[in-house]
């Protein structure tokens, strides 16, 4: 597996806030500006699938790999020859607020090809997107 990019963030929410804005798929394009919309087929649970639409890209089937409630939520892409994962992991601190790291990774025989296709927005748009989640959360 190939890391793309990764961003950092550390806020006065809660790791439930981020939890509740992961769980409430519709309003991802929010706080992430390549997002049009997105759809979670049944509840946000470990198993889960969905379609988002990227702006300006072909619409993207998603299952909701990994859940752990207030602590790691992981989704994966699965394109013709790689699969695209998103890592979420909060980590509560002692005051109650929270540290939030997001990794973007890719692997699979074609790889390569989508890193050269979608890898400069992942790398461009992690980190703000993850810094208006932040504000997302300490303002709901």
């Amino acid at each position: 597996m190939a890391l793309i990019t990764t961003a950092h963030a550390e806020s006065t929410a809660a790791p439930a806030a981020f939890f509740a804005r992961w769980a409430d798929v519709g309003t991802w394009p929010d706080w992430n500006h390549d997002t049009q919309w997105v759809r979670l087929n049944g509840p946000f649970a470990q198993g889960a699938t969905g379609v988002l639409k990227p702006k300006g890209g072909p619409k993207v089937k998603f299952v909701v790999e990994r859940l752990i409630d207030d602590e790691q939520f992981d989704d994966v892409s699965v394109m013709p020859g790689a699969r695209l994962t998103f890592s979420h992991r909060v980590t509560k601190r002692a005051d109650g607020g929270s540290v939030i790291d997001v990794a973007i990774s890719i692997a699979g025989p074609l790889s390569w090809l989508w890193r050269r296709i979608l890898g400069g927005g992942f790398v461009r748009g992690a980190q703000p997107d993850l810094d208006r989640l932040v504000l997302v959360a300490e303002t709901s």
